[in-house]
């Protein structure tokens, strides 16, 4: 049987004897949202991907920025576009830029340009740790209320790029108000809105906030990263979520995504492409291809048959 082809649209590399990574390398955050992760605390390379999706014909990836030290974020860039040369993973980047500070990120984004590899920036708001804090940050700098905000989307309009947007369920509302204004930018969201509240309530929040996004023809979702703190990996929980995704974006704006190695804290990666295959069953061909590989082709600009995976065995 020929092996499912796929384009991994959210994957994360890093040498810790090279780089720079403070939430890797320093104490760790207590808060982080898979509880432990000193499993993470390990390189993970291109080789690492590979044993990671070989069950798999890794057609391309896209490599998001992994929170590399804020005041040297060119130094991930230039690594990543060195690794490529070598190992022709990753086939596109997604870099860091700080959008709410429209002077270091002018700068910044035409330095990130000289790698080829270049297709977006992911910079993070302002965030409540909880849906019931929401109020507490709204206005805040770098909230999604953030004028600042309108500056550093308009700054990505000018030079092509996309934004990867990665905020918790509780905030996609506010997001698409913001995004109401740049009909034209295409957006990316992180990670299936990260529906970590599972209750009827908690669903029924990040359902309304998906609504919103919908509505918004350039918005695409990054179907990925359904762990909770707790182990193990909630299959019939996770196939509705999917679903519901799929349902109110449509398999050209939905996209598969590993997060990998973060990912693989709660599940390994061929149970985690075996299990979107499955929630995927009852689609055309056509519908599964997109999701595979056509929509992330398609919003990070990537050439069909770019060479990435390496020879079998290896």
């Amino acid at each position: 049987m020929t092996p499912l082809a796929l384009i991994d649209a959210h994957h994360h590399l890093w040498d810790l004897s090279r780089l720079a990574y403070p939430w890797l390398q320093g104490e760790g955050d207590p808060g982080f949202f898979l509880g432990d992760y000193q499993a993470l605390r390990r390189n993970y390379l291109p080789e690492d991907l590979r044993h990671d999706a070989r069950e798999f014909r890794l057609v391309a990836s896209v490599h998001c920025e992994a929170e590399h030290e804020r005041g040297q974020p060119l130094k991930e860039t230039q690594w990543l576009t060195a690794l490529h040369a070598r190992s022709s993973l990753p086939t596109a980047l997604v870099a860091w830029a700080p959008l709410t500070d429209q002077a270091v990120a002018e700068a910044l984004l035409e330095a990130h340009a000289q790698s080829p590899l270049l297709r977006g920036i992911r910079c993070k708001p302002v965030t409540a740790k909880g849906a019931a804090l929401r109020d507490a940050v709204k206005g805040a700098p770098g909230s999604l209320q953030d004028p600042a905000w309108h500056h550093g989307l308009r700054l990505l309009q000018r030079h092509g790029l996309s934004w990867d947007l990665r905020v918790p369920w509780w905030h996609l509302e506010e997001a698409a108000q913001l995004l109401e204004s740049f009909p034209d930018l295409p957006v990316i969201l992180n990670h299936t809105g990260l529906p970590w509240d599972r209750s009827p309530e908690g669903l029924a929040g990040w359902r309304q906030g998906m609504q919103a996004l919908a509505r918004l023809p350039r918005v695409a979702v990054k179907v990925s990263e359904f762990g909770l703190p707790e182990p193990g990996w909630r299959v019939d929980e996770n196939r509705r979520i999917v679903r519901e995704t799929l349902a109110l974006f449509g398999h050209d704006r939905c996209m598969f995504a590993s997060n990998f190695p973060v990912a693989g804290l709660r599940i390994g990666y061929g149970d985690l492409v075996r299990h979107m295959a499955d929630f995927l069953a009852e689609d055309t061909p056509a519908q599964q291809e997109a999701f595979f590989q056509g929509t992330a082709q398609a919003y990070y600009r990537i050439e069909p048959g770019a060479p990435t995976s390496a020879p079998r065995g290896q």
